[in-house]
């Protein structure tokens, strides 16, 4: 039986035609950034996407329906709720079964591009391991997600407010390729060098995407690849890294836990920063969906990467 997905016309169509398909989520429309910033980025990343030459895919669960690709209203109706789920891979039965709307984190979103047959991704940052995830046990499910589902994620390295070195070593151990794009540093959202080497490099659009077919032909799931936020856009380390610190001392003193630290973070960050972190997050999601049309242009042009 077909997957209970259903696909836009627009993106149904590109998709039997062969032409490019971008996924986007939707998590940062409801739980990443305010109103009206959240819809103004959605809808200017889209634009993007198409100006690049693919065509969008915002995944989400409308009354209990997975979808591949909103329209414009649907998106304006998600920026203005109240009551939307995070939405991951555990949650989609749940959603389903309740007939409930809930907007797709990284995991979620991938297991709803892979389902529809979109293969690139365009997101802010990963999920990863917490800091004090030796306590809290606290791992992201975007980094299990992307071990199994063939989806390739691109995106500004791992949101700064985790522990980068375990979240490379958890990648490392479930053999998902991590590729810096134009750099040999692997990124952390604001800034453009977490203080970790990149496992691998690609320095152009049909380089990443000989990267992301390989992996695909060989079935071995998804792949991260890794696109510094620009110089001229990126905060100062150690003022971001300060306001990180105070902000998770905060969220553990208000007892914030699981799916709403990073929502409460985010807010949070943009306060003490008075605006900044968010007009960084503008930036960088607007840069990486640039990319991923490229990306995902190149892909569509090119055949198994692997001999025969």
């Amino acid at each position: 039986m077909p997957y209970p997905i259903d696909v836009a016309p627009e993106v149904a169509d590109a998709l039997a035609a062969g032409r490019p398909v971008v996924a986007l989520e939707t998590t940062i429309i409801t739980h990443g950034m305010p109103w009206p910033a959240n819809v103004e980025t959605a809808l200017a990343v889209e634009d993007a996407i198409r100006a690049g030459g693919a065509v969008p895919a915002t995944m989400a669960i409308m009354k209990g329906r997975p979808r591949a690709g909103l329209t414009r209203a649907e998106i304006e109706a998600l920026g203005l709720a109240t009551d939307v789920v995070k939405a991951s891979r555990r949650d989609l039965a749940v959603l389903m079964a309740r007939g409930l709307d809930g907007a797709t984190t990284v995991a979620g979103t991938m297991l709803l591009a892979a389902m529809a047959g979109v293969r690139v991704f365009v997101t802010g940052g990963l999920g990863g391991v917490h800091r004090g995830a030796e306590r809290s046990m606290d791992v992201s499910a975007d980094l299990t997600e992307l071990a199994r589902t063939p989806v390739a994620v691109v995106c500004a390295g791992v949101k700064s407010i985790l522990d980068v070195g375990l979240t490379l070593e958890v990648l490392e151990t479930q053999g998902v390729p991590v590729v810096g794009y134009g750099t040999d540093r692997f990124p952390a959202f604001y800034v453009p060098d977490s203080g970790y080497a990149a496992p691998a490099r690609a320095d152009s659009p049909a380089e990443a995407a000989a990267i992301v077919r390989a992996q695909l032909d060989l079935g071995l799931g998804g792949c991260v690849i890794a696109n510094p936020i620009p110089a001229d856009q990126a905060l100062e380390g150690a003022m971001i890294e300060a306001a990180i610190t105070a902000t998770l001392a905060e969220a553990d003193r208000q007892g914030v836990r699981g799916k709403d630290i990073t929502p409460f973070v985010l807010a949070e960050l943009n306060r003490r920063t008075e605006g900044r972190s968010l007009a960084a997050n503008v930036a960088l999601v607007a840069h990486n969906a640039r990319l991923g049309a490229a990306i995902a242009v190149a892909l569509a042009q090119s055949g198994s990467a692997l001999p025969r």
